[in-house]
């Protein structure tokens, strides 16, 4: 498997101890499943809740999601699992005890935002708003040439409401979410707690949203994983779902397994 300058071929990732000593963040869409047209089209299919379920109880309960779906959309896509899960990039978590921590916007203002981008998305073929309740998407998958249009009219929209919102770009998306939230501050308020408390931090990303993720992971000198092609924000490299899926079934099941799973995708 090929690496970007400054980036390590995931292969030689070494992780003494097995799971039981590794915290581990996991994003979702473009790293446990491929990125399809529409959110909704995403599913996950049996073999990977085996993986994920083995892999949870082989690290002591320490394995959290992290993505920009909200926590009731990701307990749908995983059922019947119960995971500790960071949502809306943060915006909303829960912690490995089942607490709820959610970073409540001005309902109002949300509202009057919403409205703004709703109001332009409407009348535009190929782009999809995807309302989260404290964050939105304005997906445009279906049509690639509209995003310099889409974030134009975001960024028209969030001149109206100060510094509370930001505008955070993704693949074929751009979301405005609450400012001072991110993957990497959902990352650190987990590190602070049990069972994730005292362990090496490992984040599995793909996007650019995931490299404030990245950026904690390293700072605290864990493994920071990039999957497919992108910027050197993280350590590692994997080069596609099915990479990841290995990797991960191979640390469930074994501590001498890891590195044989992901050099198969080599």
């Amino acid at each position: 498997m090929g690496t970007e300058p400054g980036m390590d071929d995931a292969s030689r990732i070494d992780l003494p101890g097995g799971p039981a000593a590794y915290a581990f963040f996991l994003d979702i869409d473009g790293t446990l499943v491929d990125i399809a047209d529409t959110p909704g089209r995403v599913s996950v299919e049996p073999r990977l809740l085996d993986t994920v379920r083995r892999l949870h109880a082989a690290a002591g309960g320490a394995v959290a999601l992290i993505s920009g779906r909200t926590v009731a959309g990701v307990d749908q896509l995983f059922a019947p699992l119960c995971l500790p899960i960071a949502g809306q990039h943060g915006a909303e978590r829960r912690d490995a005890a089942g607490a709820v921590h959610v970073d409540f916007l001005c309902a109002a203002q949300f509202s009057a935002l919403l409205r703004c981008v709703a109001a332009w998305a409407e009348s535009v073929p190929g782009v999809m708003l995807e309302d989260k309740g404290m964050s939105l998407a304005v997906h445009y998958r279906q049509a690639p040439h509209l995003g310099g249009a889409v974030e134009h009219a975001l960024r028209e929209c969030l001149q109206r409401f100060g510094d509370g919102f930001r505008l955070q770009p993704g693949k074929m998306v751009l979301e405005v979410n609450p400012a001072g939230k991110d993957k990497g501050t959902a990352i650190m308020e987990f590190m602070q707690e049990a069972p994730f408390a005292g362990r090496i931090p490992i984040f599995v990303g793909d996007d650019i949203s995931d490299k404030h993720g990245f950026a904690v992971v390293n700072s605290l000198g864990g493994h920071s994983v990039k999957v497919g092609p992108g910027p050197p924000d993280a350590r590692w490299r994997m080069p596609d779902v099915a990479t990841v899926r290995r990797w991960l079934r191979a640390l469930a099941e074994g501590p001498a397994r890891p590195r044989d799973a992901a050099q198969e995708g080599a």
